[in-house]
């Protein structure tokens, strides 16, 4: 990787150094091409990025989270009480890779087919394993389904409570569903050990696989860069006009392509800031058109309900002190909490309105969690006994929303409406996933460690936890969908990810989605953005 900026051209300039951007920079350098990569964030040589277990106080701690999150919030939600929610996004080199929850989940192979059944030829389930099995260094080494020696390490968590364990056994028993050794392998129902993006105590970001740990000569990576927007001349993308950190525009030109990955807001909000976009919404801000597409559109996200437990096995504390003991240890001798994710456990089953798919999937932390949201920017407190959370998670989200521009500046931040639950059915699935979780816990296979239900609390039974659901559902921050791909009228790109309308021009990010995946996505952007070189250098 050159460390410094020595060229205003490139064959490539890739914007957004996050999941996928810093996976197809890195691969077209690897090719022999010149790349340039901007990230508007800094660099991601910190502890807070570095140690997985950081992203507790990363999370809780408003003023160091601020450090490392563009500080994004939704418009007020009129399904849910007109509460304004958070979107988390990563202000740093690895992007929201560096700042998630390190949980590797490809989603259900169906997900992939769908994609293609609409058009999308390629991305099936098939030929994304491919992609994904070139993506990973899992640590059971490679098979049929899954990796080995590529760039992002997959371990198991390696530090699981008894608590986790516990519960694993319980959602088989009351469930009757499978314990699965690999829920990204054949099958995804059942309830497994979650697969993280690290090893050694370290994050795998899309930043340390694919740039800190390669060799890339012809790679550029200029760090608190922001692109203003994508300069079309003559309906081709020729390069971007950047903002440097000194305040200084400019543009960089692209010999071949310019590539956004700026993330399901930012590569949404850069389109429209270069012309592309819907023509009335450009018209009303002053931007010249130069492609009436429908950008913005089809914005959909996971959500989750909470649920705590209190578990004197669950073994963490959270408190202050325990996690100052748990940094002390780690920066000594090692071994602490500090070097897997906080969540331990997953699971993936149904609901009533699941169709031909698990709908619901469960996540499990031992740790107390905050109650009844993180709305607010404050330090949220917690329950100060161990205990263990599950979030009942909607993973295939009926409601869409929308990205518009507030202002013609690119400094301006876009409104983001969600348009959470707008459709009755994603309540419903979401209410449902309580009341499973809650038959969950009164399993034997607990032994009598389960004794009390903390948040959202016995007060809300099935009768009224479904309007409860509006003052307690949040994001899992995998917002998609806004640069649609398909072969219609209403894709934004077709699925060689080239943007409508526009030469050289392509969207490599989960904004290409056409509809989310059944699970974290962290693991499908990074897919994502190492396929789409595989589009450019075959083109």
């Amino acid at each position: 990787m050159a460390k410094n900026q020595t060229r205003d051209e490139a064959d490539y300039i890739v914007v957004g150094a996050g999941s996928a951007g810093s996976a197809v920079a890195s691969r077209l350098a690897a090719s022999g091409a010149s790349v340039i990569l901007l990230e508007a964030g800094k660099k991601d040589s910190s502890m807070l990025v570095t140690k997985p277990g950081m992203i507790g106080p990363m999370h809780a701690e408003p003023k160091i989270k601020k450090t490392v999150d563009w500080g994004y919030y939704t418009t007020p939600q009129k399904h849910m009480n007109n509460r304004v929610i958070p979107q988390t996004r990563g202000k740093v080199l690895g992007g929201s890779s560096s700042v998630n929850g390190l949980l590797w989940v490809r989603g259900n192979r169906a997900n992939y087919d769908s994609w293609a059944a609409e058009g999308n030829t390629g991305w099936d389930a098939d030929s994304v394993n491919e992609t994904y099995k070139r993506v990973e260094d899992f640590e059971d080494g490679a098979n049929e389904y899954r990796g080995a020696s590529g760039p992002i390490k997959v371990q198991r968590h390696t530090q699981r409570t008894e608590a986790a364990l516990q519960f694993e056994q319980a959602a088989a028993d009351t469930l009757g569903v499978k314990i699965l050794k690999d829920y990204n392998a054949a099958e995804q129902e059942g309830v497994s050990h979650f697969q993280q993006s690290a090893d050694s105590g370290k994050r795998y970001s899309s930043s340390r696989g694919y740039i800190t740990n390669a060799d890339r000569p012809t790679l550029e990576v200029l760090t608190e860069v922001h692109a203003q927007k994508v300069v079309i001349e003559n309906g081709r993308a020729t390069g971007v006009e950047i903002l440097d950190k000194k305040g200084n525009r400019r543009t960089l030109r692209a010999g071949k392509e310019v590539i956004l990955s700026a993330g399901f807001i930012g590569s949404a909000q850069l389109l429209m800031l270069s012309g592309v976009g819907p023509a009335d919404h450009l018209k009303e801000h002053g931007i010249e058109v130069k492609a009436d597409l429908p950008v913005g559109e089809n914005l959909h996200d996971h959500l989750f309900v909470p649920t705590t437990w209190i578990m004197p096995n669950a073994r963490h504390k959270g408190k202050a002190s325990y996690f100052a003991r748990g940094l002390a240890k780690e920066l000594t001798v090692g071994g602490s909490f500090l070097e897997n994710s906080v969540f331990e456990t997953v699971a993936f089953v149904r609901t009533s309105l699941a169709t031909d798919v698990p709908d619901l999937q469960l996540h499990v932390l031992p740790w107390a969690y905050p109650s009844p949201n993180q709305d607010a920017p404050v330090r949220h407190q917690v329950d100060p006994r161990k205990a263990i959370t599950v979030m009942s998670t909607l993973i295939y989200p009926r409601s869409r929303g929308t990205i518009r521009l507030a202002s013609a500046d690119a400094e301006t931040a876009p409104l983001i409406d969600m348009n959470y639950l707008a459709e009755p059915g994603d309540q419903q699935v979401l209410a449902e996933g309580v009341e499973i979780i809650r038959d969950i816990m009164k399993s034997a296979a607990f032994g009598g460690n389960v004794k009390q239900e903390l948040h959202p609390g016995p007060e809300y039974d099935a009768a009224n936890m479904k309007a409860e659901v509006l003052n307690r559902a949040t994001t899992v921050y995998h917002g998609v969908g806004t640069c649609r791909m398909g072969v219609d009228d209403r894709a934004v790109v077709g699925p060689d990810l080239k943007v409508r309308g526009i030469e050289g021009l392509r969207v490599a990010d989960a904004s290409i989605m056409p509809s989310i995946i059944g699970g974290n996505t962290n693991a499908p952007s990074i897919m994502i953005g190492d396929k789409a070189a595989d589009l450019v250098l075959g083109s």
